[in-house]
């Protein structure tokens, strides 16, 4: 079973690969009620902005070959 910890660090990654603000914001100010290290909370957030540009990435790629 996962701590609480690393499921609000998981919130705050997904946030931001969805592009939510105010999901963002809530994650990110629930991590540091939680006391969880602004270091932490800087890499969930890189990891979601990898997956937020992957699928930008595969998303430009359907559009190109729609549209030609």
């Amino acid at each position: 079973m996962m701590d609480v910890k690393i499921k609000e660090l998981i919130a705050i990654g997904a946030s931001v690969s969805a592009n939510c603000h105010p999901c963002v914001k809530y994650h990110v100010d629930k991590a540091r009620e939680l006391a969880i290290d602004d270091d932490e909370i800087r890499q969930a957030i890189e990891v979601g902005k990898m997956v937020r540009k992957g699928a930008a990435g595969e998303m430009d790629k359907l559009i190109s070959a729609l549209v030609k």
